[in-house]
Parts: C-alpha cells; structure tokens; sequence
C-alpha cells in the first residue's frame, strides 16, 4: 500500500469525521455535562472497534446486503437517538452547580456512545462503501490486513476529532451557563432530528 492512497483516504475519512452528526452531538453533550470527554469518545470509538471487526471478518458486506438486517438496525439506532436525544433536551446541562451529580457513571456513558455510534447505519454504510475504494486486491497486504489498517486510521481520527469538539465545548462554554444550556439542547434536538431522519429515510425506502 502506498503513501497516496493513505494519505486520500486520510483526507476523505476526516471530512467525513468532521461532517457533525450524532457522535458530534453526544461528544459537545459530553463535554458540558461531564467532568471528562474522554468515557463517551471511548464509547463511540468501542462501537466503531466493533465496525472494524466485522469488516476485518468480511461480514460487513453480508450485513450490508440485508435489508431486513439494515431496517432492524436503522429502527433500533433512530429509536436509541431519539430516547438520548429527548434525555439531553430534558436535562440540560448547568455548568458551575457543584452540588449536582453526575449524571451517569464513566460506565453508563460509554455504553450510551457506543450504542450510538454501534447502532449508527451510516457507519456501517460509511465502511461499506468508502473502505473498498482504497483497498488494492491485487497489493501485497492481505485485503484484511488492509480493512483493519482503514479501520484503525478511522478509530484514530474519530477520537482526535470527538475530544476535541467535546473539550472545546466546555473550554468556549464554561463560563456561558445559558449559551451552554442552549447548545445543549441543540445537540439533544440534533439527536432526536437524526434519529428521525434516518427512521424516515429507511422506512420510506
């Protein structure tokens, strides 16, 4: 595999990863709401750990091809976005109260990311479609070898860009309580919009 082809792939997965969308939005609720980013960008990342796999296996494509297994997913996603969404617009962040508790143990709000991101179909699609572009069959790196390389490069950009998007949130916002119960919200109505795009868009389908 060559220089080129990483470094286009690099460049085409991160205009992807910075395309806001329901990981962005978990990662700026995150990011006001709890003491660290880092527990809800590991969830999202786990879920794509798992994304990675099933590439690696070669059952991505089964699974893609379904489209009984593609609505079920797309259901239980849109459905699990729209209940965390409604959780984050009904429970917007205060920043500064110090008697408020944690919302969610480090555990909890892993789990929640890596639902989102694990029941995400366009991640699915994302490596369905965009992997085999720069894979190269006829190369010396086994097609496997080269999928978990993809796989990891992706994994690597996603965490960069999601701490990052989380950390800015809370640095700009921390001594805005109410632009940050605004953004809040937003990223809650943003979950909820996506949930229900997606649940529309495959249903219609």
């Amino acid at each position: 595999m060559d220089t080129t082809t990483l470094a286009v792939f690099l460049a085409v997965d991160l205009l992807l990863v910075c395309t806001p969308g329901a990981d962005w939005a978990y990662a700026i609720a995150a990011g006001l709401r709890d003491r660290s980013v880092v527990p809800a960008v590991a969830g999202l990342i786990a879920g794509y750990a798992g994304y990675t796999l099933l590439a690696v296996a070669g059952l991505v494509v089964i699974v893609a091809s379904s489209a009984t297994v593609l609505t079920a997913l797309t259901v239980a996603g849109a459905g699990y976005l729209m209940w965390l969404g409604w959780g984050v617009l009904s429970r917007p962040v205060v920043l500064g109260a110090t008697t408020e508790p944690m919302a969610s143990s480090s555990g909890q709000i892993m789990l929640k990311g890596a639902g989102i991101s694990g029941l995400n179909p366009k991640a699915l699609l994302v490596y369905f479609s965009l992997f085999p572009q720069f894979i190269d069959t006829a190369g010396g790196w086994p097609v496997a070898v080269q999928t978990g390389l993809f796989g990891t490069l992706h994994m690597a950009l996603c965490a960069l860009v999601y701490v990052a998007v989380g950390v800015l949130a809370r640095t700009v916002l921390k001594t805005r309580p109410s632009a940050a119960r605004a953004v809040t919200r937003g990223s809650g109505a943003m979950m909820i919009v996506i949930g229900g795009v997606l649940l529309v868009e495959r249903l219609a389908g």
